[in-house]
């Protein structure tokens, strides 16, 4: 069965202490997401919706929440998760959302597709800090747009071995995947530090 986004949020750590716990964090979790899906931008605009929305959000989602909690609070608890941990949450999520669709249409025999890409985050580069922008690669399905994974790639290095190490991480054997022109060579190898290596005297 398809685990829901409160279920996923649930196995998240919460890194607050008993006492602090006034906000739930499933609930709170799953209401950011609501509110950046709706334009939000900023913890100032999640709180703007999240103030608006709060009657509606209680009834479909109950908790002990008793109010929207201010922004500075959601700033805190949403820097403090860790940020692995949210990622795993995400590709749970996404994975068993895109079998159940594979299901519902009866592809689930054929050969999965999946899409790899890699993009660079907008308003993420910082001349004054001689920082580059930075790169994140995508897995998505085709047929139902579902990203399944993303995963920040370093600066001493390039998507190709990332895409390796994700493939090996994720265990997407007996899959087809569509890539762009760069991973079009025939040095590719697989390695642990992420790093391509250079080919050796007449290779190519």
């Amino acid at each position: 069965m398809q685990p829901t986004l409160l279920e996923v949020f649930s196995e998240i750590k919460d890194h607050r202490r008993a006492e602090g716990k006034m906000y739930p964090l499933p609930q709170l979790l799953l209401f950011c997401l609501l509110a950046m899906l709706s334009g939000a931008t900023s913890y100032r605009k999640m709180h703007g919706f999240i103030t608006v929305h709060f009657p509606r959000l209680s009834v479909m989602f109950p908790s002990k929440m008793r109010r929207a909690p201010c922004y500075a609070q959601i700033r805190n608890i949403i820097a403090g998760l860790n940020r692995t941990d949210m990622e795993q949450a995400f590709r749970l999520h996404a994975d068993g959302l895109s079998r159940v669709l594979d299901d519902a249409s009866g592809d689930s025999e054929e050969l999965r597709v999946l899409a790899g890409d890699g993009k660079a985050m907008r308003g993420s580069f910082d001349a004054l800090q001689d920082k580059k922008a930075a790169q994140l690669l995508s897995f998505f399905t085709h047929d139902g747009n579902i990203i399944l994974a993303h995963v920040e790639i370093d600066e001493k290095t390039n998507e190709i071995p990332v895409a390796q190490v994700l493939i090996e991480e994720m265990k997407l054997s007996g899959c087809l995947f569509t890539f762009d022109a760069l991973h079009c060579q025939k040095n590719i190898r697989r390695s642990r530090s992420r790093r391509q290596q250079r080919p050796r005297a007449g290779e190519r």
